[in-house]
């Protein structure tokens, strides 16, 4: 399941750089960063999120979890709560798990844990279970011009594998260049 074609066009118009990343097939953005031994908080999970009777799309790092509270008081709602699979099946024809971040593909209004804006770059649902989109995190946010909002508290989870951080390249002083 490649990435989906209205998600391919609406980032090629939107005229930023993207990363198509093909991987086996995931179900949740833990075993995305497994797979792909990436650190959870560059990856990108998204929630469909039902508040009073509207649907929101709630977006955060994979290692924060939706605090409802926060959410609640945010909109100022009576209820919030995750969306039924049923519902993301007929109203948004999607799979659990597939879920886009790009709410005006599904005309939604999207919400994003102010966490998010420290990150750099990200890998994001492409609306596949074997397909994700890698972008810089200030061109999402541009993009899709979400609301900021502290709506997510940390969760202390962990990685099951070690990720290879890149070496650091030594640094000439100005002593060793001097010796040359």
């Amino acid at each position: 399941m490649p990435i989906s074609k209205p998600v391919e066009k609406y980032l090629k118009n939107a005229k930023i750089k993207f990363q198509v990343i093909p991987h086996k097939t995931v179900f949740t953005v833990y075993d995305l960063a497994q797979t792909l031994k990436t650190k959870l908080d560059q990856v990108v999970k998204t929630l469909l999120v039902k508040v009073d009777q509207k649907y929101i799309l709630v977006v955060l790092p994979a290692h924060f979890r939706m605090d409802f509270g926060k959410l609640k008081k945010f909109f100022k709602a009576k209820k919030v709560d995750i969306a039924k699979e049923k519902d993301m099946q007929t109203e948004f024809k999607t799979k659990p798990g597939a879920m886009t971040a790009f709410g005006p593909l599904h005309k939604l209004e999207v919400v994003a844990d102010k966490s998010l804006t420290k990150t750099k770059e990200a890998l994001f649902s492409a609306g596949s279970f074997t397909d994700s989109v890698r972008l810089k995190v200030k061109d999402y946010l541009g993009m899709v011009e979400p609301k900021i909002a502290d709506i997510g508290k940390k969760f202390p989870i962990k990685l099951q594998i070690k990720i290879k951080q890149p070496k650091a390249k030594p640094r000439k002083t100005k002593a060793a260049k001097r010796r040359k």
